[in-house]
């Protein structure tokens, strides 16, 4: 995990890393552009924006400057429920009061984060393996409705998405099977070029995008103006932080696990919460949503079997490189989403493979350990298998309640508590007190 390769295997290494989770950071942009009604330069703003975020954060969590960053092969991101929540804000309040709620929530998260990491003894394995689950499904899920679109729309499922995207997976089944040493660690790569060529061979790739326009492109600071703080509005995006901070404690014990570090959950846990948390308040500045750690590039670990924090850091240089020129960002921009969307499930459904290793580990041969589990997957896994189930509910309680990683962990915990700690506590006080009258 420490060990730094030739510049050259480490930059190589990197790319494949950046290639994997680009699209996200695009279609994180290209989301907030048609929901909010953005023009084309403020777009393109946000997007190099994105980008240097997005390096910049990779660059703290991989390298740990000071009590920033767990030293672990991180690369971080906007998207997900974060941008929900953000673009529901904007909605309702503004721009300038949604970036405003990024910086409070921000801030937030170190205000609570000494009294957090003295609540991690009640996430032990069953508790974090069964939120990684749930988190690997759900990418899985994001992952295939890149190949597919969303149901309903047009174009859903077209036969043409679909075969580029189980090409891409067939090429990197291939070249995984073929190949051996350095060409096998970057089967995930070669698979998403090899469908980006076959793409192009049947026309799918639109390369008039890649072309015109400036050299360099700087990120704007405040775009929308200065953050308006309204505490208010803020609340569900701090509530969802809760729920984040319980994602990074899931993925950080799940990467060292992967690189085969020892860690201490109270000390490397809130290095990782802290690097989320001044990555984000950096980005509120350049109108961002909450930058978080990525779970894609744990999966690129494991798959690859190159473990360097060196590889994601050299991956953050390429983050903040491709956000200054434009030229590689509308190029990275023409992979079709289908490429990118087989390459995804792959590297998700391992995040999924993690989790199940993690939960085998955790006494699921007893009934308790197992009922626990049972009820925390039902209610995780239902707003992602049943979208749009809390429809009916008030809109911040539906926020809360459509995140299925929130909500599985939530009740993992609470019902780990209860059983492992509140009815033991209890048991024994009744049976202190039957002895006690016998007496």
């Amino acid at each position: 995990m420490d060990e730094s390769r030739p510049l050259g295997r480490i930059l190589l290494f990197g790319i494949q890393h950046v290639l994997v989770m680009a699209a996200t950071p695009i279609s994180a942009i290209f989301l907030m552009s048609a929901t909010l009604g953005l023009d084309a330069g403020l777009t393109v703003d946000l997007l190099s924006a994105a980008f240097v975020l997005s390096g910049v954060g990779s660059l703290i969590q991989s390298l740990g400057p000071w009590k920033f960053g767990p030293r672990l092969p991180f690369v971080m991101l906007p998207g997900g429920a974060p941008l929900i929540l953000f673009l529901a804000i904007a909605e309702q309040h503004g721009l300038r009061t949604a970036t405003g709620a990024v910086v409070l929530t921000a801030v937030f998260c170190f205000v609570v984060l000494p009294v957090f990491s003295r609540l991690l003894r009640f996430f032990p394995a069953l508790v974090i393996g069964t939120m990684i689950v749930i988190v690997g499904v759900n990418l899985v899920k994001v992952g295939a409705v890149l190949v597919t679109g969303r149901p309903g729309t047009p174009g859903f499922a077209e036969p043409l998405n679909l075969g580029l995207g189980m090409a891409t997976i067939g090429f990197t089944v291939v070249f995984y099977l073929l190949f051996t040493g350095i060409l096998r660690q970057l089967a995930v790569m070669l698979g998403l070029l090899a469908g980006t060529a076959l793409a192009a061979v049947l026309g799918a790739v639109d390369a008039g995008r890649a072309g015109g326009g400036d050299l360099v492109h700087l990120p704007q600071l405040m775009p929308f103006g200065s953050p308006e703080f309204n505490l208010l509005a803020a609340l569900p995006l701090m509530l969802y932080s809760l729920a984040s901070m319980a994602e990074a404690t899931g993925q950080t014990v799940i990467n060292a696990e992967a690189v085969g570090k020892e860690i201490d959950k109270r000390t490397d846990v809130p290095k990782t919460v802290r690097g989320d948390a001044l990555t984000s308040l950096f980005g509120g500045f350049f109108g961002l949503p909450l930058m978080v750690t990525s779970g894609e590039n744990i999966g690129i670990v494991r798959v690859t079997g190159v473990r360097s924090r060196f590889v994601t850091a050299a991956a953050g240089v390429v983050l903040v490189l491709i956000g200054f020129l434009a030229p590689v960002t509308r190029v990275i921009s023409v992979i079709p989403s289908a490429v990118v969307g087989g390459t995804a499930m792959v590297v998700f459904a391992v995040i999924t493979v993690l989790g199940i290793q993690m939960l085998g580990r955790s006494d699921l041969d007893q009934h308790t350990t197992t009922f626990i589990c049972a009820v925390a997957l039902a209610l995780g896994l239902l707003p992602i298998l049943i979208p749009g189930v809390y429809g009916h509910f008030p809109p911040n309680v539906r926020i809360l309640l459509e995140s299925g990683v929130a909500v599985g962990a939530s009740v993992a915990a609470v019902l780990n508590i209860l059983f492992h700690h509140v009815r033991p506590g209890i048991a024994a006080r009744l049976t202190t007190a039957r002895t006690g009258s016998h007496r």
